[in-house]
């Protein structure tokens, strides 16, 4: 018998995460020159990486041969040092979504649950589903996070809640007090990940401390990327900020090495350039009022976002995003979310978002 029969019937099951469409990718399929393809499906930073976390990356080749510190110890150094949480507070990974996955592997398994929003990131239901562990989507409202009804759903075999902020793929945003709130509602034995991928976007007036809840409510973990506005998507790294005793769990299932010697480097350095990251923000700003005022001139539908992309109601968007592909423009279908009249779009440079828009009037006449 194909061993494959054997697995079991909660991973045989899974539908696996679908990323952006590579330009390589489309290259080859459509004939099309790289160079003139403009993707935009994957919220990458469009500056790239910062300056300083190249010089990182660069100087750090002749050590390659050599194994990377598996405890990170510079990375969380410096990460200790920027957020004042002590480094066995930390928890590094290979990207955000490993940390969100070594969260499900630490309190997850049979018989558990974790509590998620409808339209939540798809890794939340992947890594549930991975451990055996049974997923309950709470219907969204506005196409956000319902906290009320994701309280009312935290059973006795809840363990985990997962919480993006802002939400991937809608751009919704929960205000600090209302998080606040929630958190003093939810059990103490249940873990609260909340999810930061894109707090560098949000706007001053939208910014909270979640990292100084900590001390008060141990059952909560908070992740961040360096895949975002830190340029970093192609190095994978992520962290976790949490209770000592929530890390050490984590790090019981990490695997060795799992951010590599490059990745360490570049992101060590890219966290102290404040300024690529103001830079990158006022970029995202001005691009996303570019975009949004396409939109409203086409008399499109959108979802207000406080990420580096926006989520548009287009009709037929199967069919436009087929089209808008063979005119060498990646966007980001959501049909897996639920969500099939509708494409993601990350925030470009001018340039990009231009070809974008102009790609899409094309479309659309």
């Amino acid at each position: 018998m194909d061993p494959s029969h054997g697995a079991p019937s909660h991973i045989r099951s899974i539908s696996p995460y679908q990323p952006g469409k590579p330009i390589t990718e489309l290259a080859r399929e459509l004939g099309l020159t790289p160079s003139g393809i403009v993707k935009l499906a994957s919220n990458e930073n469009p500056l790239g990486m910062s300056p300083r976390a190249r010089e990182a990356m660069v100087g750090c080749c002749n050590e390659i041969g050599r194994y990377p510190d598996g405890n990170g110890f510079e990375l969380k150094a410096a990460l200790s040092a920027r957020t004042g949480m002590a480094p066995e507070r930390i928890v590094l990974g290979n990207g955000s979504n490993d940390v969100l996955d070594l969260a499900a592997r630490a309190f997850l398994g049979p018989a558990t649950e974790a509590v998620f929003s409808q339209y939540g990131f798809a890794v939340y239901p992947l890594s549930t589903q991975a451990v055996g562990a049974t997923g309950i989507a709470v219907p969204a409202t506005e196409f956000g996070h319902d906290l009320a009804r994701m309280r009312d759903a935290i059973g006795e075999r809840t363990r985990v809640v997962f919480i993006a902020n802002p939400n991937n793929p809608t751009g919704t945003f929960i205000e600090g007090d209302r998080l606040l709130a929630f958190l003093a509602d939810v059990p103490p034995e249940v873990l609260v990940v909340l999810d930061e991928a894109y707090t560098e976007y949000l706007d001053e007036d939208q910014r909270y401390d979640s990292l100084s809840w900590l001390d008060r409510f141990p059952n909560l973990l908070v992740t961040r990327t360096f895949s975002k506005a830190y340029g970093l998507a192609g190095l994978r790294v992520g962290y976790g900020i949490g209770s000592p005793d929530v890390i050490d769990l984590m790090n019981r299932v990490r695997q060795p090495f799992n951010v590599s010697l490059v990745g360490l480097a570049a992101a060590t350095a890219a966290l102290a350039d404040d300024e690529f990251i103001l830079r990158s923000a006022d970029l995202n700003r001005r691009g996303m009022t570019q975009v949004l005022s396409a939109f409203d001139a086409l008399g499109l539908d959108w979802i207000p976002s406080a990420g580096n992309f926006v989520t548009v109601r287009l009709r037929g968007a199967a069919d436009v995003n087929r089209r808008l592909l063979e005119r060498g423009v990646i966007v980001r279908p959501i049909a897996g979310y639920g969500l099939a009249d509708w494409l993601r779009v990350s925030i470009g440079l001018p340039e990009e978002n231009e070809i974008f828009i102009g790609a899409l009037k094309a479309t659309l006449a």
